[in-house]
């Protein structure tokens, strides 16, 4: 009788199941243009929740006043534990979001049960050509679809009340260039606008549209020129063409549009935000100088065509990595007694932009964060009035922010109750160094430049110096008088995205681990939630049956998160989706140490060999394995590996046996020598973790207490 009872319940459960999806499924047809226009607080129907992407709900159910009672309502595993970038849509009680490897899941908005689950299957081989993680930054939802890209380029539209493939097309040739997409796409006026990421292995960068019904392709731009020889698409390629010597298109050039694509409803025109070049350094890409158009530049285009309308590019011929693929918002405000249509900008490069969006201009740029390449903008020109050294030509140079910028791809946010704009901004430096001999090597980083910094011997001081020179704040900008109105330091850089709230809030993830609340006004912290893990994702907010949630991802990674070699004692959890809202009392499980295993004997104390590892290490290992082989634990900390690995080590770094789980083998630029030499310098640092771990905790207590005294004095200098 208890069986057939139990049958019963999950047969009653199971028809309610399948009704409440095609309940979702019929409001999620009425997602068009028009509702995401209208923008209505309830639901968070688009990536910035309306077209303006100001990432501001009106709901203030929680508020200051009752925010200090916020609490766990429920939690999602995902399948992986790496690190999680996407926006959650929220249409009608049903949370729509991407994990790692492009994975789609439709979960319940009330208490996180799963509907339907989507996996793309991307080859676990194309990781090697992602540079920053295997991570997505969400979906579209429009007229009963989920529409969303893939990390081998593909778009793929699903049922949204059964997660089944409608259609799906290749967005990019893999074969000719090793293209990804981790963006969120945007949809408007029956379009799907998409673009894609690989400039750091020398891509063309270009944005596309897509009929949104059958997925056919209705028009392509391409950001910067191909070979002049083979004609221009479009009188704005011959344009950019004259900007650009040498053979750049060997190169690829660079221009990908791998984030921030905003259609604006009120001009109905398409703004793109267009990545750096490749390489990076700007006198390998084109020696005899140039502006590199349309790099590092905002572009206009017609949604309906694709065609040129205007461009701003805010870093002529970059050769920093300042991409202006940055959070674009759309706002109207008054200058000089004029109401202008205009964008507020906060790229890579530290300025903070207000550009008027009908026609291009530049109206104002002030530095959000610390800056040394550039001293200001001359508004007659539009252009950045650099400094002597900036372009590091005969020397390495200390370049302020570094390639991570001063704001990444982590969302702004505005409150309309304040008048200020919320960045998750950046303070950080980085040693440019051009590299003595250009090999450009197809699949590989081609950069220019060294990514190796100065070695530091001491992995405490190593991990202090990487939390003191590099930092991370909420800063609050008042876009009108272009200066701060207030500031909160967190403890460590690369945290996650702003949501701003009817409520007097400002919500974000810390790289600590932490979900935070605070006042919109003064910054004032009202309330915060233990993750368990580095928060990245931008939270949004809704009401389901009159209630209000939040809901953020969590789960470390990304650029920063894989490569800054921040040690972790524990192993990283599940990613997850956490939702929250008033006497919600979850709590999240502890997590498990990590596990350590004793290293083999150092294979050579020769210097020589061991500064050649450490060399081809940043050039084909750091950017997964994290900086002087400390991994953030979702990629295996290669100084405590399991003896097979070290067994087998030429099998898997140059044959590629364990190129299904994703570690390809790089045999083809790499011989037995150079693997002994990287083999040698992880093995170094192994040991050398396992000789500080052997000290007495009063020995490692003062050294970490002499060390925080010499990385903040460093920090200072610097």
């Amino acid at each position: 009788m208890k069986t057939l009872f139990g049958f019963a319940c999950a047969l009653a459960t199971a028809t309610l199941f399948t009704a409440s999806i095609f309940v979702n499924a019929d409001t999620v047809k009425d997602v068009t243009t028009e509702r995401i226009s209208r923008n209505d607080s309830a639901n968070w129907l688009s990536y910035g929740k309306d077209y303006k992407e100001q990432r501001y709900s009106e709901l203030d159910q929680i508020n200051v006043g009752n925010v200090a009672k916020l609490g766990l309502a429920w939690a999602f595993d995902t399948d992986f534990n790496r690190g999680l970038e996407a926006t959650p849509i929220v249409v009608d009680g049903v949370i729509y979001v991407t994990g790692n490897w492009s994975v789609v899941y439709a979960l319940d908005a009330r208490d996180g049960r799963l509907l339907w689950k989507y996996d793309p299957k991307v080859p676990k081989e194309w990781a090697k050509m992602a540079c920053c993680d295997v991570v997505n930054r969400g979906v579209a939802v429009y007229e009963g679809k989920i529409i969303f890209g893939t990390l081998d380029a593909r778009l793929i539209a699903l049922d949204a009340a059964s997660g089944e493939v409608l259609w799906e097309t290749a967005t990019a040739d893999l074969k000719a260039y090793p293209y990804t997409i981790t963006g969120a796409p945007r949809v408007a006026k029956d379009k799907v606008f998409i673009g894609n990421g690989g400039a750091e292995y020398g891509v063309r960068g270009y944005v596309s549209a897509f009929d949104v019904n059958t997925g056919k392709e209705l028009w392509r731009f391409y950001t910067v020129p191909a070979n002049p020889a083979d004609g221009f698409e479009n009188d704005a390629m011959a344009r950019a063409a004259k900007t650009w010597t040498g053979k750049w298109w060997e190169y690829g050039g660079g221009g990908t549009v791998w984030d921030s694509i905003v259609y604006d409803d009120e001009l109905d025109q398409l703004y793109i935000g267009v990545g750096n070049g490749s390489p990076w350094n700007a006198k390998i890409r084109s020696p005899e100088g140039g502006d590199n158009l349309y790099l590092s530049s905002i572009v206009a285009l017609n949604p309906d065509s694709g065609e040129y309308i205007w461009h701003y590019q805010e870093t002529p011929a970059e050769s920093w990595d300042y991409t202006a693929t940055q959070h674009i918002m759309l706002a109207d405000m008054a200058i000089a007694g004029e109401q202008r249509k205009v964008i507020w900008h906060a790229p890579k490069n530290g300025f903070f932009f207000v550009i008027d969006r009908q026609s291009g201009k530049l109206l104002s740029a002030e530095p959000y964060a610390d800056v040394n390449w550039a001293s200001h903008y001359d508004l007659e020109t539009g252009r950045p009035v650099e400094a002597d050294n900036a372009r590091y030509r005969d020397a390495p140079e200390l370049i302020r922010p570094s390639s991570m910028g001063a704001h990444n791809w982590q969302a702004m946010a505005y409150s309309p109750q304040t008048g200020l704009v919320y960045i998750p901004a950046i303070s950080s430096l980085f040693e440019y160094n051009s590299v003595e001999e250009y090999l450009h090597q197809w699949g590989q980083w081609n950069l220019g430049i060294y990514l190796q910094q100065p070695a530091v011997a001491d992995p405490i001081l190593s991990q202090l110096l990487t939390s003191k020179i590099t930092q991370g704040s909420l800063l609050a900008w008042d876009p009108v008088k272009q200066e701060a109105a207030w500031q909160v330091s967190h403890k460590l850089t690369w945290n996650g995205g702003i949501l701003a709230t009817g409520g007097g809030l400002v919500f974000q993830g810390s790289a600590d681990g932490e979900v935070l609340a605070f006042r919109a006004d003064n910054g004032e912290k009202l309330w915060s939630f233990p993750a368990k893990t580095g928060v990245m994702a931008p939270p949004v907010t809704y009401t389901v049956d009159g209630e209000q949630y939040v809901t953020i991802l969590a789960g470390w990674g990304g650029a920063f998160g894989l490569i800054a070699g921040l040690e972790r004692e524990v192993t990283p959890p599940p990613s997850r989706v956490l939702t929250f809202k008033l006497g919600g009392n979850g709590v999240l499980p502890e997590n498990p140490l990590k596990q350590l295993h004793e290293p083999p004997p150092r294979l050579t104390t020769d210097e020589a060999i061991l500064e050649k590892g450490r060399n081809l290490y940043y050039a084909y290992c750091n950017a997964c394995h994290g900086t002087e082989a400390i991994s953030n634990g979702a990629i295996p900390d290669l100084r405590h590996l399991p003896a097979a690995f070290h067994n087998s080590f030429n099998a898997i770094v140059l044959d590629g046996i364990m190129s299904k789980a994703g570690m390809v083998g790089f045999g083809e630029v790499l011989s037995e020598d150079d693997a002994y030499a990287i083999h040698a310098f992880i093995l170094e640092r192994a040991n050398v973790d396992k000789e500080l771990r052997a000290q007495s905790d009063w020995w490692k207590d003062l050294k970490i207490w002499f060390f925080s005294l010499l990385a903040n004095f460093i920090a200072w200098l610097m």
